[in-house]
């Protein structure tokens, strides 16, 4: 296996892909501190007030002056990032309108490609047939796991939410709760509410809409003596509808992705992000949609994405995403900076910058098509940005209630959570999928573990970037990814439904009384 690798030719830095000791010679460098894996040490003089560049871009400025071999991380850099700034839209291709890249998209799809889903009747598209309980109150949860126990693919999601809240938070949770009883993967939904919380069934029927008597039921507990043997009366009921669906072949272009970053190493924007990338590029060159949030995991990496967006009126939105998040952190007295969190910077994450531009790595290619805010539902097919903040399960649970069917969430850290929908872990590095074989369910670790296939040298000039897409080795890691995904769309569990760990968090940003 190589020792480290350069990512792009303008880099500075180098990232190891083993831990390396001091006075090591790496690229004809003397290691002047001991590398970990996924670290970085300096390939050239990185001089104070300097860039030092990874990927190809700023990652932050050197705080003193850096020597070839020294070890560049939070002693020595310094995050570029500042408050609000002014964008240009700079597109990389030539503006068009959705219509046209929806044709475009259309052209190039794969007629053949397809997964075995479930066709509900109102036209949606489901990859699990599942009985879902969703509560209007957090008082309920209890009740509502009670229920649940005594069923096979009957599930319930706790929370605190539903009353006592104020504003934006209130219209939150009932956004959030109503996207999930409309969410295709549940064949059928008990909304359990309590009766006198502000999200009463009464009130949360108004922002529903319009259901089925058949696929939704409703039930207060404090209007009947016993509430366990009615909810579980009425999930009799929902199980005997959910047993009228069949799979049947789905295009690929109804299947929606989402995209998410748990804790990451150095070696996340390297094996696993970019892995994403790829997939995330297919399903939306076969005509599907991936969704790309966590904003301030944006920080630093959004002109890439900006620059992709379909027009400018989907750049104007862009914009507005990036500038409102940060109005968010000031309006609190934080500032925009404030990441990567302990575990990133231990696993060789220096700067924001640095985690952003691993982060943004899972949209691919892909030209932007649309920009959400928190709670909206995807619209559009291609990339879709996703107001909300990187919080692992509030960005699996805003993901969901988006819309999306399944949400691809890479780590170099581990963790095993897991949201409504089936929650594929991908390991940025080997020894995590080893050592956590109940949480990881793909490992891509395996990009650097066969570098030495993939660059045939350790020659520097040669150690390009890892995600070329003329690369044999990693055509075939996206490939068998490829192929697992569209095994647990055809219903293989994921380990965190089969762990059972599912959970949701909504965003708060308001008084509660």
């Amino acid at each position: 296996m190589a020792d480290a690798i350069k990512i792009n030719a303008n880099d500075n830095v180098a990232v190891a892909l083993r831990d390396i000791a001091e006075g090591e010679v790496i690229f004809g460098i003397e290691i002047m501190n001991p590398i970990r894996v996924g670290h970085k040490f300096a390939l050239q003089t990185v001089k104070n007030g300097e860039n030092v560049i990874k990927y190809g871009y700023p990652i932050g400025t050197a705080t003193h002056r850096i020597n070839p071999g020294d070890h560049v991380h939070v002693q020595n850099t310094k995050t570029n990032l500042a408050d609000k700034i002014e964008y240009t839209y700079n597109p990389v291709n030539p503006p068009k309108s959705a219509e046209t890249d929806e044709n475009d998209k259309i052209n190039k799809t794969d007629k053949k490609a397809t997964f075995m889903g479930y066709r509900r009747a109102d036209g949606q598209v489901g990859i699990r047939n599942e009985v879902w309980i969703i509560n209007t109150v957090g008082c309920v949860n209890k009740v509502a796991e009670k229920i649940a126990k005594n069923f096979d693919n009957v599930f319930t999601f706790v929370h605190p939410y539903g009353c006592s809240q104020l504003g934006g938070d209130h219209t939150h949770t009932q956004i959030v709760l109503k996207n999930l009883v409309n969410h295709p993967n549940a064949a059928g939904v008990l909304v359990l509410g309590l009766g006198c919380e502000n999200n009463n069934i009464a009130e949360f029927k108004k922002v529903l809409g319009d259901w089925s008597d058949s696929r939704v039921k409703f039930l207060n507990a404090q209007d009947v003596s016993d509430d366990i043997a009615k909810g579980t009366e009425l999930v009799k009921e929902l199980l005997n509808y959910a047993a009228t669906f069949n799979r049947e072949p789905i295009p690929i272009n109804e299947l929606i992705i989402g995209l998410k970053c748990g804790g990451s190493d150095g070696l996340s924007g390297i094996t696993a992000n970019p892995l994403v990338g790829k997939i995330s590029d297919k399903i939306i060159q076969n005509g599907g949609s991936c969704l790309l949030t966590e904003v301030p995991e944006m920080f630093g990496a959004e002109t890439i994405l900006m620059d992709r967006c379909i027009n400018e009126a989907t750049f104007n939105k862009a914009v507005s995403l990036i500038n409102n998040f940060k109005d968010y952190f000031t309006s609190h007295g934080q500032v925009v900076y404030e990441n990567p969190s302990p575990g990133n910077k231990d696993g060789g994450i220096t700067t924001l910058e640095e985690k952003s531009l691993g982060c943004t790595q899972k949209g691919g290619t892909s030209t932007v098509t649309d920009v959400l805010d928190y709670g909206e539902r995807v619209k559009n097919k291609g990339l879709v940005l996703l107001q909300g903040p990187g919080n692992d399960i509030v960005a699996v649970t805003n993901l969901a209630a988006a819309g999306a069917h399944i949400v691809l969430f890479t780590t170099g850290r581990g963790t095993p959570l897991g949201g409504p929908v089936p929650t594929i872990k991908i390991s940025s590095n080997t020894n995590l999928a080893k050592n956590k074989p109940t949480w990881i369910d793909f490992n891509a670790g395996v990009l650097v573990d066969n570098i030495d296939k993939i660059n045939k040298t350790n020659k520097l000039d040669k150690l390009d970037k890892l995600a070329k897409t003329d690369n044999a080795e990693t055509e075939q890691v996206a490939e068998d990814f490829f192929a697992y995904l569209i095994k647990v769309a055809n219903g293989e569990k994921t380990n965190n439904e089969i762990n059972d760990y599912r959970e949701i968090a909504i965003f708060k940003d308001g008084v509660t009384l």
